[in-house]
């Protein structure tokens, strides 16, 4: 049977305590790491889209990803607490519903961690490219500042970015998380300042009409904005290097989700209605009426066209056009440095949920374990971490932000939903063991993050949809061929 390795919690907890990661964070540095990995892209960079997905009704948005996300978190937490291992939503599935399905989750989160790095990687060099060129008076060549989508050939800065975060994880996780809590706070005193400056100035007539593109357009909106709350999950990710795991990781997994949750909303609603314009928010249309495909070349010719102001949807630096429209013009430019100076710790934390993944995996004898070796010095599982590097540079070099986060969120989706069904499944088979954190309701919580993600699944747009079954594909081809025949569970290999 293929469905028939399951591999006990005990023998998971034995096997980290064996080959173990040094545990030095507190709850504090993962609460921390948590709000680096998800303050990013997604508010900075993808605000622009979700209001030419939604208009005003981007603030639901918002609330919609934010909630699926709760949920889920929820879910995490109980598992998290269970088993204080890395590999997160891949080492759950594992315990509960057997190495198939952990292995497919696992390669879906490839998806999230590494493709969602690359986004984060391409959506900073935007910032860089700018800031030279309006600071210094430096151009760039566009040949050497964007990917072949972008009219370049490879996407320098990028790279770039890309290799020093994985130079600063190979160093040390102590090391990373001390440069991410500088990092952390230059973000949060930019959204502060932005909350401060942009709230008392909203006018709530700019909210009508509230859904110009009704439900669809602001689910699909959902789907997209959802990136802005990926990452909390690499809070889990860390559990096997947290001291006092049971306690401080759900800690770091809600707070880090509540702190930034507030954060978005209230930085949508200064988005929507701070400027003197009541159109600023509402998606572009083009001279018929036809709503234009975000990141499109003709909403790029469009927003050429339009005089004075530009829609919020024509922007690459969402929150400093904001500010600059409604006069603040030298403080909307220290938003988009602050967010040039504090994007690489969500590539950070994403690239660090990833090797903690793969280290797992690798730990299983489902991929070469050579690959979890552990440094002498820097105790970290560095050739995982050079592996995981060069993937999030080549992805990051030559693919465009856009389709990088919305292949990277059907990854996350699928994960989520089977976080959830894990605690269904655990609840039921093994009601007796000891839970440091018990999800609330869990028969209606769990339900609930199951079918959030469905709906923001469904909502991606088709390419989106498809890259998971054919990534899956892919992965199986893997699976029978190489990973099934080594596994340490199937060939009965002590840990």
């Amino acid at each position: 049977m293929i469905f028939d390795r399951v591999k006990p919690l005990d023998a998971i907890l034995a096997t980290a305590e064996k080959k173990g990661l040094q545990r030095t964070l507190g709850a504090f540095q993962l609460t921390m790491l948590g709000i680096g990995a998800v303050i990013g892209t997604g508010i900075f960079v993808l605000t622009s889209e979700a209001a030419q997905k939604a208009g005003p009704g981007m603030l639901l948005s918002f609330v919609l990803a934010g909630f699926v996300c709760a949920v889920a978190a929820l879910c995490y937490s109980e598992l998290a607490s269970m088993v204080p291992v890395a590999g997160s939503a891949y080492t759950y599935t594992y315990a509960v519903m057997g190495e198939l399905l952990a292995w497919m989750v696992g390669w879906a989160l490839i998806l999230e961690y590494a493709v969602g790095a690359s986004a984060v990687a391409v959506g900073w060099s935007g910032y860089f490219v700018g800031l030279l060129d309006r600071g210094l008076g430096l151009h760039i060549p566009d040949a050497i500042a964007g990917g072949p989508n972008q009219g370049g050939f490879i996407n320098l800065p990028a790279v770039v970015i890309s290799a020093l975060v994985t130079w600063l994880l190979v160093v040390g996780t102590t090391e990373s998380a001390r440069v991410n809590a500088v990092l952390v706070c230059i973000k949060v005193a930019a959204l502060t300042l932005f909350v401060a400056l942009s709230v008392p100035a909203m006018n709530t007539e700019h909210f009508t009409p509230l859904l110009p593109t009704g439900v669809a357009g602001m689910a699909g909106a959902a789907a997209s904005i959802f990136f802005a709350y990926v990452g909390f999950d690499a809070v889990s990710t860390a559990a096997e290097e947290t001291r006092d795991p049971q306690r401080n990781v759900p800690i770091g997994l809600i707070g880090s989700l509540i702190f930034c949750t507030i954060f978005y909303l209230l930085v949508a609603a200064g988005a929507i209605g701070a400027t003197h314009d009541s159109s600023f928010a509402q998606p572009v249309r083009d001279a018929g009426g036809t709503l234009l495909e975000p990141g499109s070349l003709a909403l790029a010719a469009r927003c050429n066209a339009i005089g004075g102001v530009q829609p919020l949807a024509c922007s690459h630096e969402a929150l400093a056009h904001v500010l600059r429209s409604i006069g603040w013009v030298k403080i909307g430019n220290l938003i988009g440095l602050a967010a040039f100076l504090a994007l690489p710790s969500v590539v950070l934390m994403m690239m660090f949920g990833q090797i903690r993944v793969f280290f797992a995996m690798a730990r299983d004898g489902l991929l070469p374990e050579r690959l979890a070796a552990v440094h002498p010095r820097f105790h970290t599982p560095h050739v995982m971490t050079i592996v995981t590097g060069v993937v999030v540079i080549l992805m990051s070099a030559f693919l465009p932000v856009g389709k990088l986060v919305d292949y990277s969120n059907s990854g996350t989706l699928f994960a989520f939903a089977m976080v959830a069904i894990s605690v269904l499944v655990l609840r039921r088979v093994d009601p007796g063991r000891r839970r440091p954190f018990r999800t609330p309701a869990v028969y209606v919580v769990a339900p609930l993050a199951i079918a959030g993600c469905a709906y923001l699944f469904f909502s991606l747009n088709l390419i989106a949809m498809l890259v998971l079954p054919v990534w899956g594909a892919l992965g199986l081809v893997i699976y029978f061929t190489y990973s099934r025949p080594r596994s340490h569970v199937g060939r009965g290999v002590p840990d």
